[in-house]
């Protein structure tokens, strides 16, 4: 699959909700001298995938080495933020900093087709050494309202536990429970641990049905479902992971991209 096909289906039925979560790393790959910069592939990528709403992480607003560095380069640093530099014509973007760092941040981003509402930040971090933080965004779609929460939780999985614990709090305190919820990202979960207590707070994995769970991680080979969407108020009807060199190159990641229908609440 290359980059310049789109990978929505080419009978979407009406009504269909088509949602991606995608890990840009900071739009470079490599390190030292050899690292590169991926942004302006990514620009092609995003658009590819044809989402009405697109998760993102490892999002930077801004960072003073890799601007000086790629600088140099024929398509440079961009000058705007890289969600509002990502999203397609037509978009709308919302971000918040999840972690500060000597030269720059970096946070998680939300990308849709449809008007945004409030937006959000909940700090999550479990520890001083990695600063996590929940995006809250409410999308008008269709007549409804959307609740979105992109996260990307933590490296250790006591870590993530509690951040689990947390946004549940969260979504008791500040999403009503008659409103759709969409909780997508990268949730490092390698050891598939968390989809009993996303259930536990109402949220069902969205899988294609009678497949295993879609393989994101890493990006040239495969192995790991790190990247997750859970829902509430839809169901899964069908999931791709993107593959190809193009792919591969632009991330550590591969998207994951899922076509939602709309239910009822019981």
């Amino acid at each position: 699959m290359t980059l310049f096909q789109s990978t929505r289906p080419p009978s979407t039925p009406e009504g269909t909700l088509r949602v991606a979560t995608y890990n840009i790393h900071k739009g470079v790959r490599g390190v030292g001298p050899n690292k590169r910069l991926e942004i302006h592939n990514l620009v092609l990528g995003i658009e590819a995938l044809d989402a009405d709403m697109v998760f993102l992480q490892e999002v930077r607003s801004f960072h003073h080495g890799h601007a000086r560095f790629f600088k140099r380069t024929w398509f440079g640093w961009p000058e705007q933020s890289q969600a509002d530099f990502l999203a397609p014509e037509g978009y709308e973007a919302a971000y918040r900093t999840n972690a500060v760092t000597t030269e720059g941040e970096h946070g998680n981003a939300l990308l849709a087709r449809w008007p945004l509402g409030n937006v959000g930040h909940h700090d999550v971090s479990d520890h001083r050494f990695e600063q996590r933080g929940l995006l809250h965004v409410t999308v008008h779609w269709a007549g409804r309202i959307v609740h979105t929460i992109v996260a990307h939780l933590g490296l250790m999985h006591s870590s993530r536990v509690r951040q689990v614990e947390r946004i549940a709090r969260f979504i008791q305190n500040s999403v009503p429970a008659n409103e759709s919820l969409l909780v997508a990202g990268d949730f490092n979960d390698w050891g598939e641990k968390l989809d009993a207590p996303m259930r536990e707070m109402g949220l069902i994995r969205a899988e294609s049905p009678g497949q295993i769970p879609q393989r994101t991680f890493p990006s040239r080979v495969p192995l790991f479902s790190l990247d997750r969407i859970y829902c509430r108020g839809f169901r899964c009807v069908s999931s791709i992971v993107p593959t190809g060199p193009a792919w591969a190159r632009m991330s550590d990641h591969l998207p994951l991209v899922v076509e939602l229908e709309p239910t009822d609440f019981d």
